[in-house]
C-alpha cells in the first residue's frame, strides 16, 4: 500500500508541475460541461413537442387514451436513450481531454486574456475578474485516479491490478460559506456520476453463482483485458475548510473561495445505475469482444466517506465505500479510490 501511495504521489506531482496550462484545460472542460447541459435541454424540448402532438391526436379522436399513454412512454424512453448516448460522447471527450492533460499536450493560454468561470445550474458566464463573490458559488467537478477493493481490511495482495483499475467522476456542486463574516467554513453539496473499474488478475473474470454470490473464475482462453465497471449516481456532502482568507480593496472586505489551501471531509450516498463486464481475447486470428450487462449481485445502493486536500482548483482525493460491492458474498469487499480532483469555480 505504501508503494502505491508513493507512485501515485509522483503521478500527482507531475500534474502539479503543469499547473500553468490549467486555463486552457479549464476552458475546454467548461465547454464540454455546457454541451452536456445543452443536450439535456434539446432532448427535453423535442420531447415536449412530440408529447403535444400526441395530445392533439388524442383530442381529435385519432388515437385512444391507452394508445396515447403508450406512445408518450415510448417517446420518453427514446429521448432518454438519446441523452445517454449523446452524453456518453461528451464523457469520452472529457476522458480524452484528461489524457491530453497527462501527456502535456494542452498549451498555456495568454495570461493577459480575460478568464471566465462556469456556473451551475443557471449556466451563466461570469467575468472572473469581478472581485465580488456570492456567498454560494457553483463548481464543475472532475476527478480520476486508481481504484481497487479492500479485502479483509487490506489492499495488499489484491485480486485486481493496481494501475489498470481506475475510477472516473464528474458532477456539479454548490459551495456555501457558512459564516457571514468568516471564510473558513463552507458546506459543499451537489451530485456526481462515479465510474468504478476493477481489472482482475490471473486471467480471471466475474461469474454470478446460483447462491446469489459473485465469484472470480479463470477464463478458458488467454484474456487480453478483463474489467468490471459499475456506474453510480451519488449526492456528495462535504464540510470544506477554505484558507483563502479575506481580501481588502480600498477599504472594502471581500471573500473568495478556491484561492488557497482547501481541505474537505464528508461522504456520499446514491444508487447504482448499471454494471458491465468487458472481456477481450483472441481465438486463432479472430478477435473476440464480450460485453455483458447485468446486476452481478452488486449492491443497488452505495454510501461512503471521502476527503480531499489541495490548493486552488486541484486536490488529492480519497473515497471509500462503507458498504461492500457485492450484496451476498461471504467476504466483504469495499471499493476504495485515490486520485486527483479538480473543482472549477
Amino acid at each position: 500500500m505504501t508503494k502505491i501511495i508513493f507512485y501515485l504521489t509522483v503521478f500527482i506531482l507531475l500534474f502539479m508541475s503543469k499547473i500553468y496550462a490549467q486555463k486552457s484545460f479549464e476552458s475546454q472542460v467548461k465547454s464540454i460541461s455546457s454541451e452536456i447541459e445543452n443536450i439535456t435541454k434539446e432532448e427535453k424540448s423535442a420531447l415536449k413537442i412530440e408529447v403535444e402532438a400526441v395530445n392533439v391526436e388524442l383530442e381529435n379522436g385519432i388515437i385512444t387514451k391507452e394508445d396515447a399513454e403508450a406512445k408518450k412512454q415510448k417517446l420518453a424512453e427514446t429521448r432518454a436513450k438519446n441523452i445517454e448516448n449523446r452524453v456518453a460522447i461528451e464523457q469520452q471527450k472529457l476522458e480524452n481531454l484528461v489524457q491530453q492533460k497527462v501527456d502535456g499536450k494542452i498549451k498555456v493560454t495568454d495570461s493577459t486574456h480575460t478568464s471566465y468561470a462556469f456556473y451551475f445550474p443557471a449556466m451563466k458566464i461570469k467575468n472572473k475578474n469581478d472581485k465580488t463573490e456570492k456567498r454560494t458559488t457553483s463548481q464543475f467537478v472532475l476527478a480520476f485516479g486508481v481504484n481497487n477493493l479492500v479485502t479483509n481490511k487490506a489492499v495488499a495482495n489484491s485480486d485486481f491490478y493496481y494501475w489498470q483499475s481506475h475510477f472516473f467522476e464528474w458532477g456539479f456542486t454548490e459551495n456555501t460559506r457558512i459564516l457571514k463574516n468568516h471564510n473558513l467554513l463552507h458546506l459543499k453539496y451537489g451530485f456526481s456520476v462515479m465510474y468504478n473499474n476493477i481489472c482482475p488478475t490471473d486471467n480471471r473474470y466475474f461469474v454470478p453463482a446460483p447462491n446469489s454470490q459473485t465469484n472470480l473464475e479463470v477464463f478458458p482462453y488467454e484474456l487480453e483485458d478483463s474489467r468490471f465497471k459499475n456506474v453510480y449516481l451519488v449526492a456528495p456532502l462535504h464540510l470544506e475548510f477554505d484558507f483563502s482568507g479575506k481580501k481588502s480593496n480600498h477599504g472594502n472586505s471581500s471573500f473568495s473561495s478556491h484561492k488557497g489551501v482547501r481541505f474537505g471531509i464528508g461522504g456520499y450516498g446514491g444508487f447504482r445505475i448499471k454494471s458491465k463486464q468487458k472481456m477481450y481475447y483472441n481465438i486463432d486470428d479472430d478477435k473476440i469482444r464480450i460485453k455483458t450487462k447485468g446486476d452481478f449481485n452488486a449492491n443497488d445502493f452505495i454510501y461512503g466517506v471521502s476527503t480531499y486536500l489541495g490548493y486552488k482548483e486541484t486536490s488529492l482525493y480519497l473515497k471509500y465505500d462503507l458498504n461492500p460491492l457485492f450484496e451476498n458474498n461471504a467476504i466483504d469487499q469495499n471499493n476504495i479510490s485515490l486520485g486527483v480532483r479538480w473543482d472549477f469555480n
